[in-house]
């Protein structure tokens, strides 16, 4: 055997086994649990560093948890900011002046409550803000960031767990539940109890939070100077659909001021989304659902609401939804997130014409974005690839890259379009993804998931 044939059957033999070692397996169970969950994107003022939350499975402690990551824009450096086993990390955004991060997680703390923590923009030691024994679940920056607009639960007074000899120890018991609200019981949040959740002026340098609209009614999804927020309002808010957006100034004993008045879902929670203010603060925009009826009777619409007359208008109305509204920088455009048949895109709405632009395409789901110094980065993901974080400048350049090694090591099907006609004519549009090693001619048992209207 000469020399080089023998190199070339050592060679071939390494590239077989270079093969089976990098073989892809199809998606399993277990391959859930590895599955990091990107969320939250938040671009720094100057739009030179991305902020980002990633959400993983503690198989030990039974637990799902999420730490905090950043990644500069131009993709060459990446850094975990937070290191948790058991507690989670959520929700960064960066102060106006660039100088902080601030986040929720619930770490020391005992009774499990989410807190305000304050972190350098580089990273280091963290330090808790709040200590509002209802928990915070959302918050924005003042733009002078040195105050925060608060969502925090009301006290709810005596707690699960209590002193017994200088020590916290589970009840013997657990105190019974009381339901006397005609909605009783949310998803995720279980049953719902009179302890409400509210907006709060926070001062960073005095730690201190100043309740801003007391009263049997929540608040939800906070943003600006002077705060603009969701509210259902009335005698019994439960038993109506309509919520409106108010405004009030972050002091003591401030008037709240309703902005909008249609009979209809302002903000909806389901939506995941915020009210925008305009770079000069004179307009907002938000989302909104058909006139008195539940949210998914018709597409949530894009509205724009002038804060001085209260004229609200819509630039698109088309009959598409949208979520996450974001101002341009210039004042002029509104970006959103739009659905499509099977697809979701990050678009831009002009103002003055309406005209609507997809700035992303092909077959994915669009989940989240942010923009900032002129910048845009969109968290987004298909068929074969979890989301993660994309910089969108010529084209999509990838920025997170959390699930390279899952994606390395197991192999994700391809979905295909489908559409057939129901029995009224109506068009049906639907995924098909075949089972691993599909042959063309063979027959396979079919898993059909169905999903009824009105959506």
């Amino acid at each position: 055997m000469t020399m080089t044939k023998a190199i070339a059957i050592a060679m071939s033999l390494l590239l077989a086994d270079g093969a089976v070692a990098t073989a892809k397996h199809p998606f399993n169970a277990d391959d859930l649990h590895r599955l990091q969950d990107v969320s939250a994107p938040s671009l720094s003022p100057d739009g030179q560093w991305l902020a980002y939350a990633v959400g993983h499975h503690n198989m030990d402690a039974d637990k799902a948890i999420s730490d905090l990551w950043r990644v500069s824009f131009d993709g060459k450096r990446r850094e975990q900011l937070t290191f948790s086993k058991t507690s989670s990390n959520t929700l960064p955004q960066w102060s106006p002046d660039g100088r902080w991060l601030v986040f929720l997680s619930d770490r020391d703390s005992d009774d499990e409550t989410t807190q305000v923590w304050l972190m350098p923009r580089d990273g280091g030691e963290a330090r808790k803000l709040s200590e509002l024994k209802g928990g915070v679940s959302d918050f924005t920056w003042a733009p002078d960031s040195r105050q925060l607009a608060l969502i925090a639960s009301d006290d709810p007074g005596d707690a699960i767990v209590a002193p017994v000899d200088g020590k916290k120890e589970e009840r013997k018991t657990a105190k019974p539940i009381v339901i006397d609200r005609y909605q009783f019981k949310n998803d995720t949040t279980g049953y719902l109890t009179h302890q409400r959740s509210h907006p709060y002026a926070f001062d960073i340098d005095a730690r201190r939070a100043t309740l801003l609209t007391p009263g049997d009614h929540d608040e939800w999804a906070p943003d600006g100077r002077n705060i603009v927020y969701a509210t259902k309002r009335g005698v019994d808010p439960d038993r109506h659909l309509n919520s409106d957006l108010y405004l009030v100034e972050p002091h003591a004993g401030a008037t709240e001021c309703q902005l909008t008045t249609f009979q209809g879902s302002d903000l909806d929670p389901y939506w995941e989304s915020r009210p925008s203010w305009s770079p000069d603060s004179h307009q907002v925009a938000y989302l909104r659902s058909g006139e008195d009826h539940w949210i998914y009777y018709a597409p949530w619409q894009l509205p724009v609401v002038d804060v001085v007359s209260g004229k609200e208008r819509i630039p698109a109305p088309i009959d598409r939804c949208f979520t996450k509204p974001k101002w341009s920088a210039d004042g002029k455009s509104v970006y959103a997130l739009i659905e499509e048949s099977r697809n979701t895109f990050l678009s831009r709405i002009e103002l003055d014409n309406g005209k609507v632009e997809h700035l992303t395409s092909g077959s994915r789901f669009d989940v989240d974005f942010d923009v900032s110094g002129g910048r845009i980065a969109v968290l987004t993901g298909d068929d074969t690839h979890p989301p993660e974080l994309f910089a969108l400048d010529h084209g999509l350049r990838p920025l997170s890259r959390q699930n390279d090694k899952l994606l390395d090591e197991v192999q994700f099907q391809p979905a295909e379009d489908i559409g057939f006609k129901s029995n009224d004519g109506t068009q049906i549009d639907g995924f098909l993804m075949k089972p691993v090693g599909y042959e063309a001619g063979k027959t396979y048992p079919t898993v059909l998931d169905l999903h009824g209207g009105p959506v």
